[in-house]
């Protein structure tokens, strides 16, 4: 497998694995700046990851030691995970959006078992059998925590604004906030000119946003101590059409491969996600429950093969859908239903 890919104009990614995980790699970008490289993602925390993150910046001619800063397109493990020792070999900065950090910090902060508590009574809220349910209050019960990775995650030290033109020495990148797969995820959009003189107005780090060839999930955004009403689906379909109209030349996302011609990937998602619903209000022509709901969405395997974790993200998924629909007033929640079921509305 090739470790390193050149995209020109001082620019390359690395393909960094991920444990036990379908998706392979994160591809971790290497950005050429007058103060010295810049990451824009680092990895999942493991030791295999960071040898192949070391062996690349090797065949680059740089270490981890000449890392000048890290761009964190978003809190996930797969993209924050590495952030922290890439600090401590090099001394750079973390930049992340403060909706994420203050992520990273609940996270951080929060006692043992708390998240057991709020994803049990999450999921009894939503239905969810007695065999979910079992693990995490046999778990609950023993007071241990089953170890989660992001628990020990690096804190952040500076934030990155929406529409600012980051500081990097010699470069134009400016952020584009695109809440929607997290609150606090941004695209980075490198206003230059592309190297190969494709049309379009430069190049798109993308993250998870945008990706050429799956959707990023879209759940609720999880935070046990606030009652806001959140609408992640809504804000990642209007996160997707604001990124459409840059007319970025190139996407460098995250996962998979570069690719062009964004505007066709955004109308190609939209169209998605707009399907999805329609096809979720069939299914909610008589009373669902958020799990039940789930049970019946169409994924990438039988909900009987989907792994015990997976169910509780899938069921998340579900839930956004939920909110999305309910506050276009096509779905309402079941006066008195425990656990809650919807149904759609006319």
């Amino acid at each position: 497998m090739t470790r390193v890919t050149e995209h020109g104009g001082g620019v390359w990614s690395l393909k960094v694995p991920i444990p036990d995980n379908p998706l392979g790699h994160t591809l971790v970008h290497v950005l050429d700046t007058g103060r010295g490289p810049v990451l824009v993602d680092t990895g999942w925390d493991d030791p295999a990851s960071w040898t192949a993150l070391s062996d690349g910046l090797a065949e680059l001619g740089l270490a981890v030691a000449d890392v000048h800063g890290v761009l964190v397109t978003h809190h996930h493990p797969d993209h924050h995970g590495l952030s922290g020792r890439v600090r401590e070999a090099s001394g750079a900065w973390i930049a992340m959006h403060a909706a994420d950090i203050a992520v990273v910090r609940r996270t951080r902060e929060a006692r043992p078992g708390a998240w057991l508590d709020y994803l049990a009574g999450k999921l009894t809220a939503v239905g969810a059998p007695e065999e979910h349910l079992a693990p995490l209050l046999a778990a609950r019960e023993r007071g241990r925590m089953r170890a989660l990775p992001g628990l020990r995650v690096a804190l952040p030290d500076r934030e990155i604004a929406p529409g600012e033109l980051l500081d990097l020495a010699g470069r134009r990148l400016r952020a584009i906030w695109t809440p929607g797969h997290t609150p606090g995820h941004v695209c980075l959009h490198l206003e230059e000119e592309h190297p190969a003189n494709l049309p379009g107005r430069g190049r798109l780090f993308s993250g998870d946003h945008l990706l050429p060839g799956i959707s990023p999930h879209i759940g609720l955004y999880e935070d046990p101590d606030d009652s806001a009403v959140t609408d992640p689906l809504g804000d990642y379909l209007d996160s997707l059409e604001r990124v459409g109209r840059l007319g970025a030349a190139e996407v460098l996302p995250a996962h998979q491969h570069a690719f062009t011609d964004a505007p066709a990937r955004v109308r190609e998602l939209l169209a998605h996600h707009e399907e999805r619903l329609t096809g979720l209000l069939s299914l909610l022509a008589a009373p669902l429950t958020p799990w039940q709901l789930a049970e019946r969405m169409e994924w990438n395997r039988p909900w009987d093969e989907i792994p015990y974790g997976s169910r509780t993200i899938a069921v998340s998924e579900a839930e956004a859908h939920l909110r999305r629909l309910v506050k276009l007033g096509r779905v309402e929640a079941v006066p008195g239903s425990a656990p809650v079921a919807y149904t759609a509305v006319g």
